[in-house]
C-alpha cells in the first residue's frame, strides 16, 4: 500500500486509502473508533462520513431481520445512485468511478471481460452487507445455463445486513463506461458503499454496488411501468418476478464465484462460503455444496462458456 502523506498524494491517487495521522485524527467517545478528517487544506467530500458515524448510522438503518432488507434513508452511507447524473458525485478528481465486486466481478479475468480498461483491481472488505442467491437473471437463459426446472437460476445480489462483513474487490472505470454499466445492471439498485483495505482504513472515494431492488420499485422506475420493457427484458423468458427467496444458484454461475473467490485468495474463499447464503437466508453456500449443491464444482461449463465461467 502507498502511504498517504499528502495533499498532493491524495489528489493523485484518490482512489487508495487515507492512513490514520495522530496530527488530523481523534477518537470517537460513543464507540472508541477513530474518526477520519482530512487536513484542514483539503475538506472531506460531503458525502463521505467519518468511520464511527457510517457504523452508527448504519447500525441505525439496517434492521436485523434475516428476511427482508430495510431500505436506508437517502441521506446516509450508503445511499443510492438513482440515475446516471448521480453518478457524478463519487467520481475521482481524475474523473474515475469505483465499482465494487463481489460475485464474478471477484476474478480480474471476469471484470475484464466488461470492463477491458480498468485498472487497479484490487481486494477490499465491505461492512454491513451479505450475498443472496435471490435474484433470477435473464442472462442465464439467454446463454442456456438456466435450468428452471429445478429453480437453479439465481445469480447474486447483496442487501444490507448489520453483523456481515464481505471480501470483495474494487476498482476504476472511466466515466464514459457509466451508460453501459447501467444497462447492463439494468435490475439492480446501485448504492454508494465505502470499503476498507484490511487494516480497516476507509478509501476515500465510494464505489458503486450493485444491491437488490424489489419488483414493484423496478418496474416503476427502471421500467417507467412500461409491460412492453419488462417483456423484453424478462417476461419473454416466462419470468414474472425478478426478486425471489425460493430459488437457487445456477450451477454454472456458483461454481464461478467460487474459483473466483478461491484464486482471489484464502480469505476471499472462505468468506464466500461462509457468509453467502441462498433465499433462505440461513443456508450457507459452503452448506450448500456439502448438500444439496453436491457436484456442482465437479461439473465443467458449456465449452463456449469456460472462459467466462472458469474462475
Amino acid at each position: 500500500m502507498i502511504p498517504i502523506s499528502s495533499n498532493l498524494t491524495l489528489a493523485r491517487f484518490p482512489y487508495l486509502p487515507r492512513a490514520f495521522s495522530c496530527c488530523y485524527s481523534c477518537v470517537c467517545l460513543t464507540c472508541s473508533c477513530p474518526l477520519i478528517s482530512p487536513p484542514l487544506a483539503t475538506p472531506s467530500p460531503p458525502q463521505l462520513l467519518p468511520l464511527c458515524n457510517r457504523r452508527h448510522r448504519l447500525a441505525m438503518t439496517v434492521s436485523d431481520s434475516l428476511s427482508q432488507p430495510t431500505p436506508l434513508p437517502p441521506d446516509a452511507l450508503p445511499f443510492e445512485l438513482k440515475n446516471e447524473a448521480d453518478f457524478d458525485q463519487i467520481f475521482s478528481p481524475d474523473g474515475l468511478v469505483s465499482v465494487c465486486g463481489f460475485g464474478s466481478l471477484l476474478s480480474e479475468k471476469s471484470a475484464r471481460s466488461t470492463f477491458p480498461d480498468l485498472i487497479n483491481f484490487r481486494i477490499a472488505k465491505l461492512n454491513g452487507f451479505r450475498r443472496v442467491f435471490a435474484h433470477v437473471a435473464p442472462i442465464f437463459f439467454e446463454r442456456g445455463i438456466a435450468e428452471p426446472e429445478t429453480k437453479e437460476i439465481s445469480s447474486l445480489s447483496v442487501e444490507p445486513c448489520e453483523s456481515e462483513t464481505l471480501v470483495v474487490t474494487t476498482f476504476e472505470i472511466q466515466r464514459s463506461e457509466i451508460p453501459s454499466y447501467i444497462e447492463r445492471e439494468h435490475e439492480f439498485r446501485f448504492l454508494a458503499v465505502t470499503p476498507e483495505t484490511f487494516n480497516g482504513l476507509l478509501y476515500t472515494t465510494p464505489s458503486v454496488l450493485c444491491a437488490r431492488y424489489s419488483d414493484e420499485e423496478y418496474f416503476q422506475n427502471r421500467c417507467k411501468g412500461s409491460e412492453e420493457i419488462f417483456f423484453q427484458r424478462y417476461g419473454r423468458y416466462g419470468i414474472q418476478k425478478i426478486w425471489m427467496d425460493d430459488i437457487l444458484p445456477c450451477r454454472v454461475y456458483l461454481r464461478h464465484c467460487v474459483l473466483a473467490a478461491k484464486n482471489l485468495s484464502d480469505a476471499a474463499y472462505d468468506n464466500f462460503l461462509d457468509h453467502t447464503f441462498l433465499g433462505d437466508r440461513k443456508t450457507t453456500i459452503r452448506k450448500y455444496l456439502a448438500t444439496t449443491g453436491s457436484g456442482i464444482m465437479e461439473e465443467e461449463p458449456p465449452e463456449e462458456l469456460k472462459h467466462r465461467y472458469g474462475g
